[in-house]
């Protein structure tokens, strides 16, 4: 297949930062040109752009507009008011680390640089946003040589092209794997309350003519009863030093029901996204969002209180593998995640 039929859901084109508007997938495809840096937070806190390394890749981009902003107002004092700048880019959301991370890539860079700061800042973020499209081709290898021929595969949430730099994480991998004829068959949570799965997952993967069928949440326990899927495969938003696994909501109810019924379960994501200052996943920073979002739903709003966490932690004990550039992780354990941060 070739890279140039995936969609990139982040462009940097003529000296401007777009975002291609995932809230209105699959309905349109619209790009939103974004020229100051708090539209560019704003955008990650509102889910026009989602997915951690995504978002940590929009978030480069951001300090890019910032800089450009700060020197054209102040080129002796840029590096000063930019401070605020970053702070503000860095709370958007508070549990993709890959989001802190690039901001503080950036950071770095910046504090040794004189002069227009804009070309230098844009070939690191061009940097960021290339390597990891080519380590999502590199995890979606490693990956798929896992999976046994004919395989049935259920994903949940969306980790693929359009919440990366291109290709996909957990996408990637059945990109990969179908392509090598290793998998038959996907299956697509619909993904409460965003349904990322529904209006994302399935529609990316039918752009790449996948055989992929739409299934509500609630239908996962039944078919793996059923014995049609043989992997549960999923990104992740940050990974703790333990193994423990923060993911879209609902991801940890999957990888109960995947151990119950003897289906593997995968974790693909970059080592950007791991956290090793976290020992466990009870300290993972979890977000939650307006209510709005689970009780108003096909024009019927329920009445009462509404709690909605976006993330939940699957125990590293429930995960058979993790996946990423550096290397796959079989049943992860404290050790074995520090071992391959060591390189």
């Amino acid at each position: 297949m070739n890279e140039s039929t995936v969609v990139h859901a982040i462009r940097w084109e003529k000296g401007q930062l777009s975002l291609l508007d995932q809230r209105v997938l699959p309905d349109s495809m619209t790009y939103l040109p974004l020229d100051h840096v708090y539209d560019v937070a704003e955008a990650i806190t509102n889910m026009v752009v989602r997915g951690a390394p995504a978002i940590g890749i929009t978030a480069a981009y951001g300090v890019v507009v910032a800089a450009r902003t700060r020197y054209q107002a102040n080129p002796e004092a840029w590096k000063k008011h930019i401070e605020a700048d970053l702070h503000h880019l860095r709370q958007a959301r508070p549990t993709a680390i890959n989001l802190a991370w690039a901001v503080d890539k950036m950071h770095a860079y910046l504090r040794g640089l004189s002069g227009d700061p804009v070309p230098p800042l844009l070939a690191l973020a061009q940097q960021i946003h290339a390597e990891d499209e080519a380590n999502n081709q590199h995890m979606g290898a490693l990956g798929a040589a896992l999976i046994e021929p004919n395989s049935g595969i259920l994903t949940h949430c969306n980790a693929g092209a359009l919440a990366t730099g291109g290709w996909g994480t957990a996408l990637g991998v059945v990109r990969s794997g179908y392509f090598s004829q290793k998998i038959q068959q996907v299956y697509a949570d619909e993904t409460r309350p965003w349904l990322q799965g529904a209006r994302l997952t399935a529609w990316e993967l039918l752009q790449d003519n996948i055989p992929v069928t739409l299934i509500a949440d609630v239908a996962a326990a039944y078919l793996m009863q059923q014995n049609k899927i043989q992997w549960v495969i999923v990104g992740s938003d940050r990974i703790v030093a333990n193994g423990d696994v923060a993911n879209k909501i609902g991801t940890y109810s999957t990888a109960v029901l995947a151990k119950y019924h003897g289906v593997r379960f995968m974790v693909v994501a970059p080592t950007s996204t791991i956290d090793m200052s976290i020992a466990q996943g009870d300290d993972i920073p979890i977000e939650t969002r307006d209510g709005v979002e689970v009780s108003a739903f096909v024009e019927r709003h329920v009445i009462g209180s509404v709690w909605n966490p976006v993330f939940d932690v699957t125990p590293a004990a429930l995960v058979d593998v993790i996946v990423t550039e550096k290397g796959v992780v079989h049943a992860p354990t404290t050790e074995k995640m520090a071992q391959l941060m060591r390189g």
